[in-house]
């Protein structure tokens, strides 16, 4: 059986690997998919590109990739350290520092030509490595932190307000350098952003109204995997006429799936609707990141 600091070791490796995976995958894309096609992708990164961008129209030189969005991501990490969580800042920041210094090492590298294709292929890359990223506990900063801030601290699923902001940014590309390329950089962060909100599922909720003979059992299993309350109603089958016991109860849609096969093993004959909540006022658990 392994001990705490096995096990720490261990979640640590797989944090860092995991992170540093997101590194190399969004620094290839940058300097792939993104550079190909001209691209202003968003958040903090579309912003260093376009300060590089400027740099480049005005004194005729692109200063390192690194250094701005080291220096963007400052006051963003110094919230995150504070209010969300020590270690998920750690993680993150190694996602920055990594991500950047590749970024300025590997040369550039044009996978295609269409900007369409660039547009969207380079938007669902850059989501799967900001999914990996949450999922390892961190993310790859700038308006990430935001995201993450304004989803612990006012419980709204918040990438879509992060999109709006981006589209902001993209309009003064769009302004500096062309609208073509600012609308193609629309259709890269829309698709980053749907993706991401297809893989991340951390902050929206689900409600589950559970029919079942264990009560008790059930509404254990519920409490033991997720820290989140059940109500108990008492019904009645219209066609047995035999009295039913509903729980009911709001989870993360990232526990769904775990919470519903405990609960088919607890009880088989369980009859579970899931219904996805789109908001939610109240006291309602939220896991800390650490």
């Amino acid at each position: 059986m392994k001990t705490k600091v096995e096990n720490a070791v261990m979640d640590t490796a797989k944090r860092t690997a995991m992170v540093l995976v997101a590194a190399v995958i969004t620094a290839v894309n940058l300097k792939t998919f993104v550079r190909t096609g001209g691209l202003i992708p968003g958040g903090f990164t579309g912003l260093t590109r376009l300060l590089q961008e400027i740099c480049d129209m005005v004194w005729g030189f692109e200063p390192p990739f690194s250094v701005i969005n080291l220096t963007l991501n400052v006051v963003p990490a110094v919230v995150s350290y504070k209010f969300i969580g020590k270690k998920f800042t750690m993680y993150s920041c190694l996602m920055i520092v990594v991500s950047g210094l590749i970024t300025d090492l590997i040369p550039s590298y044009a996978v295609t030509t269409d900007t369409l294709l660039v547009a969207v292929f380079g938007g669902l890359f850059n989501a799967v490595a900001i999914g990996i990223c949450l999922a390892a506990g961190a993310t790859a900063g700038g308006t990430d932190f935001i995201a993450i801030f304004l989803s612990e601290k006012m419980d709204i699923d918040s990438w879509n307000y992060i999109f709006a902001g981006n589209v902001v940014i993209l309009c003064i590309a769009g302004a500096l350098f062309g609208w073509e390329k600012a609308l193609y950089s629309i259709i890269f962060q829309f698709t980053s952003t749907q993706v991401l909100h297809t893989l991340h599922r951390r902050y929206q909720k689900q409600t589950l109204l559970i029919v079942t003979k264990k009560p008790e059992e059930v509404y254990e299993v519920i409490k033991e995997m997720t820290n989140h309350d059940a109500t108990l109603i008492k019904g009645e089958g219209c066609y047995m006429k035999q009295e039913c016991n509903i729980l009911y109860s709001v989870v993360g849609r990232d526990e769904v799936r775990k919470v519903l096969n405990r609960v088919r093993e607890t009880d088989p004959m369980a009859f579970v609707n899931m219904i996805r909540t789109e908001n939610l006022s109240g006291r309602f658990y939220q896991r800390p990141n650490d």
